[in-house]
C-alpha cells in the first residue's frame, strides 16, 4: 500500500511523461482489446450451453454423388443425408444424443406483423443434446419429430421474441404463420442462445421433419444421395473423441459399403473405391458449426498480430520514457541505497509505478476499444452487425487487465533494473553534477527505437499491400454495370403461394416496376448476383466427352427476360431470353465465355445442345453466348455459367429482382416498396439495396482489413516517431558537453545537425532492412487475403521506405536543430 501511494505521487510529479505514457498504452492496449473482442466471439467463445467441451461435430468428407446442399453452418464435406442421420442416431452408443440441424429462410406473419429472416430446422434431440432450458414454455423434444410433416410446433428465438414481440409471455400456444403454414408457439429459447451456427440468429426453430413443408418443392427425406443435414453430438462421460471416432466408423462404413454403394450410378472403379473408403470425422464442437470459423481465422490472427506490434511499439516508447526518468532519479536511488534500502525494495517500488501506469492506461484503453469496435461495426454489412455483439464482455475486460499487467512488467523491468544497479553509488560519485546515463541504457534505448522502426516498416508495407489489393478489387471488371441498378428479393412461396399464383405475381411485379417513371429495365435472377451463393450442376454438353471422373460442373441460375441487357452484360452471339421462353416452349439456355471454353464450344456455342444426363437426349438448346460476368464473389475468377429462363421452371417460388432506372437510385429505393405493398401487403421485401451497396458488402472484409491495417500502421509509425524523437532529444541532452567542445573547436551548425541526423539514418537503415525482411514473411502469410498480389510489391516497399524515412528525419530534425544551437558557454554551464 505504501508503494502504491508513493507510485501515485511519483507519477503526478511528472504529468507530461505520465500523460504520454497513458495515451500510448490506451492506444496500444485498446486496439488489441477491440480485435481480441472479435477474436473471442468468432474463434474462441463456446456455445452458452451445458458442458460445451463435450460437444463434437460430425463430418462426412469424401466422394459424394447426387445433390449436395451446404450453408453457413459449414462446408459441403460436413453434410449427411437424412437417412444416414437416422441410421447413426439409432445405432450409436458413444453419445448421450446425436442431433441434426439445417438453416432455412422464413417469412413470418404474427398478428399482422410480417418479416423475413433466418430460421433453423432441428431434430427433436437438438435441445436435449445441448442441455438447454427454455426461457418460456418448453423446447422441442424427440416427440415433436417422430413423423415427417406432422408436427406444427415451433420455438421462438429469444432475440425475436424480445425485440419483435415485446417479450410478451402470452405468445405461448398462439399461432404464427411460418412459410405459409400455421404453427403453434410452444416455447422461447433461452436468453443469449442464438443457435449453433455463428453468423445466423434464427427467428425460430421448427422440427427438421417439417423440411418439405418449410421448403416448397424440396423432396429428400428418403434420398440417400441428398446430402444437406449438419450433425453434432454430446460425448458420454469418459468417452474420448478417438474412441467415438472408432465406434462411429464401425457403424458408418458398413452402411456406406452395403447400402449406399449399390445406389451409386456411373462410378468408375477408382471412384467407387474412394467412395467406399469414406470415413466420418469428429471434431471439437464447443463453438458450434459455422463457416465463419474458417473464413475469419486468418484475417483475425493477422489483425491480432498487427495490434500486438502496435502495443510492442507503445511499450518500447514507455520503456524509453522510464529510462530517461530513471536517469533523472539516479541521485534519489543512490541516496536510498546509501541509507540502507535494499535493491528488492527499490525494484518493487519502481515496478509498482510501472504497473500502476499500465493499469491507468488499460482503463483508458477500454474507451479506445469501444471506439474501434464502433468503427468496425460501421464498416461491416448490416447482416453481419445484426448477428455479432460489438461489446466488451467479461472475458474481454479480463484480457485487458491481463495485458495491462503484463505490459507494466514488460516496459518497467529493464528501467527498474538499470536504475537500481549495484554500481550506482560509485557511478554518481565519479560523475558528480551529471545526469547519469549508463552505456547499457543508451544502447538499450537505441535498440528499442531501431526495433520500433523495423516494426513500423513491416506494418507500413503490409498496409500498403492491403491497400494495393483493395485498389485491385475496386478495379475488377465485374462484367455488369452497377450504376443505377437496384436489387431486392421476394419469396411468395414462403407465404403459401401456389406455383400458378407465384408466376402471376412475378409477372405483375415486372409490369408494375416497369411502369415506374424512369425505369428502363426490369429482370430477375434465382441466384442473387454477387450475393455469395453458389448453385452448381453437373452438365452434359454436345461434343464434350465426359466420363465418371470428369469435372463437368458449372454454375447456374434461372433468369428473367432481358436479363443481360438490364444487367449490362454484353451479348456476343445469339439472342436474349424473352417472355415467350416460358413453360411449354422449347428449353433454352445462354452460356458465358468460361462455359464455352471449358466445354470446348469456342465461339460456336449457339445452336449446340446440353442437358444433365449423358444417357438421355440433350434437350436444352444454347441460344446465346455472353461475356463473362462475376457470379458469386468479386474476387473469384469468372466461373463457367449457364442460365435458363425462370419462366420455364414452374417450381420457382423465390427470386431476386433487378431494376435499372435513369433516375437516382435514392428515388428508386423509395418508389419500389409502395408498389410491392399494393400487390401484397403481407409479403416481405428482402434486402432492398443498390448494386453498388451489394458490391461493397461483397468485399467488406477486404475493405475492413485494408482500413484497419492502414490505421494501425499509421498509429505505429506515429508512436515510433515519438520514440525516435524522445531518444534523440535525450541523447542530445547527454552530449551537451561533447557538442559544446565540438563547437568550440570549430564545428558549425550543419555539421552538428548532420551528426545527429546520421544517428537517425543509422537506426532507420538498420530498422528498415529488418522491417522489410519481416514484411516479406507477413506478406507470405497474408497471401490468401490479397487480390492480384503475391505477398510482395516493390512499389509498396519503396513507398513505405520513403515515407518512414521522411517521418524519421522529421522526428530527428528538432533535436538536431537544438544540438546545432548549443554554445560552448551552455556546455560549461551544463558541466
Amino acid at each position: 500500500m505504501i508503494n502504491l501511494r508513493h507510485a501515485f505521487r511519483t507519477l503526478f510529479k511528472t504529468p507530461f511523461v505520465t500523460t504520454v505514457a497513458v495515451i500510448s498504452l490506451a492506444l496500444g492496449i485498446g486496439t488489441n482489446t477491440a480485435i481480441f473482442s472479435l477474436f473471442d466471439e468468432l474463434l474462441l467463445r463456446p456455445l452458452p450451453v451445458t458442458e460445451p467441451e463435450r460437444l463434437v461435430d460430425l463430418g462426412a468428407p469424401g466422394t459424394k454423388f447426387g445433390s449436395t446442399s451446404c450453408s453457413q453452418a459449414g462446408e459441403c464435406s460436413e453434410v449427411f443425408s437424412y437417412p444416414m442421420f437416422r441410421d447413426l442416431e439409432r445405432a450409436q452408443t458413444v453419445f448421450t444424443g446425436l442431433a441434426a440441424h439445417r438453416g432455412f429462410g422464413v417469412n413470418l406473419s404474427y398478428h399482422g406483423q410480417t418479416l423475413n429472416g433466418p430460421g433453423m430446422m432441428v431434430s427433436g434431440s437438438y435441445f436435449p443434446v445441448l442441455g438447454l432450458r427454455p426461457a418460456l414454455g418448453r423446447l422441442l423434444t424427440p416427440e415433436d419429430d417422430r413423423a415427417v410433416g406432422t408436427h406444427y410446433v415451433t420455438v421462438l428465438g429469444y432475440s425475436y421474441w424480445e425485440t419483435k414481440l415485446g417479450a410478451n409471455p402470452s405468445v405461448l400456444n398462439e399461432q404464427i404463420v411460418v412459410n405459409g403454414h400455421s404453427m403453434t408457439i410452444v416455447g422461447v429459447a433461452p436468453r443469449d442462445f442464438d443457435g449453433t451456427t455463428l453468423g445466423s440468429r434464427p427467428r425460430l426453430f421448427v422440427p427438421i421433419s417439417m423440411h418439405e413443408l418449410m421448403t416448397p418443392g424440396w423432396k429428400g427425406f428418403d434420398n440417400r444421395r441428398s446430402y444437406w443435414a449438419y450433425l453434432f453430438a454430446r460425448l458420454k462421460p469418459g468417452v474420448s473423441i478417438e474412441q467415438a471416432l472408432r465406434a462411429m466408423n464401425g457403424i458408418y462404413k458398413p452402411i456406406i459399403n452395403d447400402i449406399e454403394a449399390p445406389l451409386q450410378e456411373g462410378m468408375s472403379a477408382p471412384t467407387m473405391k474412394r467412395f467406399k473408403a469414406r470415413e466420418i470425422t469428429i471434431t471439437d464442437g464447443r463453438r458450434g458449426q459455422s463457416s465463419l470459423h474458417a473464413e475469419t481465422r486468418t484475417p483475425l490472427i493477422l489483425l491480432f498480430g498487427i495490434t500486438g506490434i502496435v502495443l510492442a511499439i507503445a511499450c518500447a516508447n514507455i520503456a524509453n520514457l522510464l529510462l530517461a526518468r530513471a536517469a533523472s532519479r539516479s541521485m534519489e536511488m543512490a541516496v536510498r541505497l546509501s541509507l540502507g534500502a535494499n535493491r528488492a525494495q527499490l525494484l518493487s517500488q519502481l515496478l509498482a509505478e510501472s504497473i500502476l501506469l499500465a493499469i491507468i492506461g488499460g482503463a483508458a484503453s477500454l474507451i479506445v476499444s469501444r471506439w474501434t469496435l464502433q468503427t468496425i461495426s460501421t464498416a461491416l454489412p448490416a447482416d453481419a452487425t445484426g448477428v455479432m455483439h460489438f461489446e466488451l464482455r467479461t472475458t474481454v475486460v479480463l484480457f485487458t487487465a491481463a495485458v495491462s499487467l503484463a505490459t507494466g512488467l514488460l516496459f518497467g523491468l529493464f528501467p527498474a533494473l538499470n536504475s537500481t544497479r549495484p554500481d550506482l553509488v560509485t557511478s554518481i560519485r565519479a560523475n558528480a553534477g551529471q545526469i547519469v546515463g549508463a552505456h547499457a541504457a543508451a544502447r538499450f534505448r537505441s535498440v528499442l527505437v531501431t526495433a520500433q522502426i523495423a516494426l513500423s516498416m513491416a506494418l507500413l508495407i503490409l498496409a500498403g499491400l492491403f491497400i494495393r489489393s483493395l485498389v485491385n478489387v475496386s478495379h475488377v471488371d465485374l462484367g455488369i454495370r452497377v450504376d443505377n441498378l437496384v436489387a431486392f428479393g421476394l419469396s411468395p412461396e414462403l407465404n403459401g403461394y401456389k406455383p400458378s399464383a407465384t408466376r402471376a405475381l412475378f409477372q405483375r411485379v415486372e409490369e408494375e416496376l416497369g411502369a415506374i417513371p424512369g425505369v428502363t429495365g426490369v429482370t430477375a435472377s434465382l441466384v442473387p448476383v454477387l450475393g455469395g451463393d453458389n448453385y452448381n450442376n453437373s452438365v452434359a454438353v454436345e461434343g464434350f466427352k465426359r466420363d465418371p471422373d470428369t469435372n463437368a460442373d458449372a454454375s447456374t441460375s434461372k433468369v428473367g427476360a432481358g436479363y443481360f441487357r438490364t444487367m449490362g452484360v454484353q451479348l456476343l452471339a445469339g439472342r436474349e431470353f424473352t417472355a415467350a421462353d416460358a413453360a411449354g416452349a422449347p428449353n433454352v439456355a445462354i452460356v458465358n465465355e468460361a462455359f464455352a471454353k471449358k466445354f470446348n464450344l469456342g465461339r460456336n456455342a449457339v445452336g449446340k445442345h446440353m442437358g444433365f444426363d449423358t444417357k438421355k437426349p440433350l434437350n436444352i438448346e444454347i441460344v446465346g453466348l455472353v461475356k463473362n460476368a462475376k457470379y458469386s464473389e468479386v474476387t473469384q475468377e469468372f466461373p463457367p455459367v449457364y442460365v435458363t429462363p425462370y419462366r420455364q421452371d414452374t417450381t420457382v417460388g423465390s427470386i431476386n429482382f433487378y431494376v435499372r432506372s435513369s433516375l437516382p437510385t435514392t428515388q428508386l429505393l423509395r418508389a419500389i416498396p409502395p408498389v410491392l405493398k399494393k400487390l401484397d401487403p403481407n409479403l416481405p421485401v428482402e434486402d432492398l439495396k443498390t448494386m453498388k451497396q451489394q458490391v461493397r458488402e461483397n468485399v467488406a472484409l477486404d475493405r475492413l482489413i485494408s482500413v484497419l491495417s492502414a490505421a494501425f500502421a499509421a498509429l505505429a509509425t506515429v508512436l515510433a516517431a515519438v520514440g525516435l524523437y524522445g531518444v534523440l532529444a535525450y541523447s542530445v541532452a547527454l552530449r551537451t558537453k561533447e557538442i559544446g567542445v565540438r563547437m568550440a573547436l570549430g564545428a558549425d551548425g550543419p555539421r552538428v545537425r548532420g551528426m545527429v541526423l546520421w544517428q537517425v539514418a543509422r537506426m532507420t537503415l538498420v530498422g528498415g532492412v529488418i522491417g522489410i525482411a519481416g514484411a516479406l514473411a507477413l506478406g507470405r502469410a497474408a497471401r490468401s487475403l490479397l487480390y492480384g498480389l503475391e505477398g510482395y510489391d516493390p512499389f509498396v516497399v519503396v513507398l513505405a521506405s520513403v515515407l518512414l524515412t521522411l517521418v524519421a528525419l522529421a522526428a530527428g530534425f528538432i533535436p538536431a536543430y537544438r544540438a546545432s544551437r548549443i554554445t560552448p558557454m551552455q556546455a560549461l554551464r551544463y558541466e
